[in-house]
């Protein structure tokens, strides 16, 4: 099954109970897809819902920035996921530079929307990915934050 058939499936079980998911629906149902799957963990696939979303409004949506700056925040947090599982990975053991790049990225996206916006608490998502780069940090004093037993929880 392809990335777009999996993302489109998940979405399903989502809708509203109109049943459409087209349109402007198709927003509100991928930013809650978005949040299910970063709060449960799931980052790769928080990615992969927005992404949908990201791809299909463009680059000329008034949203383009904020949505991007969510997939970076979950994109810094599968490097991290990754790199805390597999350590000695000759690739996965080489990403919190990448991580922490994504999450300051990420910041500096969101920070263009007032700290509510479409329903999310901008404020905690720029918070989380600010002070991950920061617990990362930079040369030979890089470690990484993440944990199973801590979940971040944005929305």
């Amino acid at each position: 099954m392809k990335k777009a058939e999996r993302v489109a499936e998940f979405l399903h079980t989502l809708e509203t109970d109109s049943g459409n998911v087209s349109g402007e629906d198709f927003e509100g149902v991928c930013l809650r897809g978005y949040l299910t799957c970063f709060n449960g963990g799931l980052y790769y696939e928080a990615h992969d819902v927005l992404e949908q979303l990201w791809l299909r409004q463009g680059r000329l949506h008034s949203d383009y920035a904020f949505h991007k700056g969510l997939i970076q925040l979950a994109g810094g947090f599968v490097h991290l996921r990754l790199q805390f599982l597999h350590p000695d990975h000759p690739k996965h053991g080489r990403r919190l530079a990448p991580a922490r790049r994504l999450l300051l990225l990420s910041e500096a996206n969101l920070s263009r929307y007032p700290d509510d916006h479409l329903g999310l608490d901008v404020e905690v998502a720029k918070a989380l990915a600010r002070r991950t780069a920061q617990s990362i940090g930079e040369g030979d004093g890089v470690r990484n934050p993440w944990s199973p037993d801590v979940r971040p929880m944005v929305g």
